[in-house]
C-alpha cells in the first residue's frame, strides 16, 4: 500500500491540478492574485495615510481580486482551453490590468507617478508573452486610458492633478508606449529569426536521421537499420502472439547477378542505376505496409518478409524476379535485364537472427553455384 500524499502535494494537486502545462497556466493566475493582494496591502497603507479615499480604494480591491479569482477559476475548470490561440488568456489579463492602473491612478493622487511605473512592468511582461501586434495594442490601450484619466482629472480636480504635471505625466505615458511599440516589433522580428532557425534545425535533424538511416544511393534502409527493423519485427509479433503460437518471419537475402560485368562492361553509373532500379522495383512489388527491404551491402540487398513461411517468401521474390526481367533497365542498348540470386531463412526469435541470415546467406550460395538466377531454402 503506497503512503499518503504529503499534504503540500495534496494542496498543490488541488489548487494547481495535475502537473502539466494547466498546472503552469493556474500558477500564474495565482501569481497575479498574490500582486492584486499586495497591491491592495499598499492601496491600504495610503488609505491610512490619508491620500486615498477609502471608499474608492476597496472597490478598486474588490474589482481586482475578484477578476483574478476569475481567471483564476476560468484557467483552473479548463474553460481556457477553448481559446487556442491564447489559452493562458494573457491577452485579456494584461488588459484587465491596465483598466486597473488607469483607475488606481484616477484615485492615488500625490502618489499616482508609481502607479506609471507599474504601468511599464505590466507591458514588458506583454511583450515577452504575446505576439507583436498584441503587445503593441496593448500598450496604446493602456496609453489611451491613462490620457484620458489624466485629461479628466486634470480637468475636474485640479488641485490634486494640476494640468501641468498631468502634461508631464501624459509624455512619460507616450513615451513608454512608443518604446514599448517599436520593442515589441524588434522582439517579433527576434521571435521569428529563432522560429526559422529552429525549423531550419528540425529539417537537418530529420535529414541527418534519414542519413542515419537509409542508404544514400538507393533510399533503402542501411544495414543498422534492418537489424533495428527485424527486432522490432519479431517483438511486435512476439507480443501479440498468444502462448505456443509461433513467430513467423522469412529473411530473403538478395545478390545481384553478374554486378560486376555490369560495371565493368557499362560503367558505375550503369551499375548504380541498376542498383536503383532493383530498389524501387522490390519496393512496388512487395507489401509496402509490412515487408522490408534494405541494401545489405554492394549489390547485396536483405528482404525482412514478415507472416511468411520460407516457401510464401520463395514464391514472393520469384514474382520479382520475373517484374524485373519484364521490365529491364532502359538505359542501355538492349536494355539491360537484372537477374539475381536469392536465398531464404526462417528467423523464429531475436537471439536467431544471426544464424538466419547466415542461412539465408549459404542458400544464396548454393543458389550461385547452381546457376544463379534461382531462390534456394535454407
Amino acid at each position: 500500500m503506497s503512503p499518503p500524499a504529503a499534504p503540500l502535494s495534496r494542496a498543490a494537486m488541488l489548487l494547481l491540478g495535475p502537473p502539466g502545462r494547466q498546472r503552469v497556466r493556474a500558477s500564474q493566475c495565482l501569481l497575479a492574485l498574490l500582486v492584486f493582494v499586495v497591491f491592495a496591502g499598499l492601496q491600504e497603507l495610503e488609505v491610512m495615510l490619508g491620500l486615498i479615499d477609502a471608499a474608492q480604494s476597496h472597490w478598486l480591491t474588490a474589482c481586482n481580486l475578484g477578476g483574478s479569482l476569475l481567471f483564476y477559476a476560468v484557467v483552473r475548470s479548463g474553460l481556457n482551453l477553448r481559446h487556442e490561440r491564447d489559452p493562458a488568456l494573457t491577452f485579456a489579463q494584461i488588459a484587465f490590468a491596465l483598466v486597473s492602473i488607469a483607475w488606481s491612478y484616477a484615485i492615488t493622487g500625490p502618489a499616482r507617478g508609481a502607479v506609471l511605473a507599474i504601468m511599464v512592468l505590466i507591458l514588458q511582461f506583454g511583450m515577452f508573452a504575446l505576439r507583436p501586434g498584441q503587445a503593441r495594442a496593448l500598450a496604446w490601450f493602456g496609453f489611451l486610458l491613462i490620457a484620458t484619466v489624466m485629461a479628466w482629472k486634470s480637468r475636474t480636480d485640479p488641485e490634486r492633478y494640476p494640468p501641468q504635471v498631468e502634461c508631464a505625466h501624459f509624455m512619460f505615458a507616450a513615451i513608454v508606449a512608443a518604446a514599448v511599440s517599436a520593442l515589441s516589433i524588434r522582439f517579433g522580428q527576434l521571435r521569428r529569426r529563432l522560429q526559422e532557425q529552429k525549423q531550419d534545425l528540425a529539417v537537418a535533424l530529420e535529414r541527418i536521421r534519414e542519413m542515419a538511416a537509409h542508404d544514400e544511393l538507393t533510399g533503402l534502409l542501411n544495414r543498422r537499420s534492418m537489424g533495428e527493423a527485424i527486432r522490432r519485427e519479431l517483438e511486435r509479433q512476439r507480443r501479440q502472439a498468444g502462448v505456443g503460437v509461433p513467430v513467423n518471419v522469412s529473411l530473403v537475402l538478395v545478390d545481384i547477378d553478374h554486378f560486376k560485368r555490369i560495371n565493368d562492361g557499362h560503367g558505375h553509373p550503369i551499375g548504380d542505376l541498376a542498383l536503383q532500379h532493383f530498389s524501387q522495383l522490390a519496393r512496388e512489388e512487395l507489401r509496402g505496409s509490412t515487408d522490408v527491404v534494405a541494401r545489405w551491402g554492394g549489390e547485396e540487398f536483405l528482404l525482412m518478409l514478415p507472416d511468411s513461411t520460407p516457401e510464401q517468401a520463395r514464391a514472393c521474390v520469384d514474382r520479382l524476379r520475373r517484374r524485373l526481367q519484364a521490365v529491364p533497365l532502359a538505359v542501355t542498348e538492349p536494355p539491360l535485364a537484372i537477374n539475381f540470386s536469392a536465398g531464404v531463412a526462417a528467423c523464429l526469435a531475436e537471439e536467431d537472427i544471426e544464424q538466419a541470415i547466415e542461412q539465408a546467406d549459404q542458400a544464396m550460395y548454393r543458389a550461385k553455384t547452381d546457376g544463379r538466377g534461382r531462390t534456394e531454402l535454407g
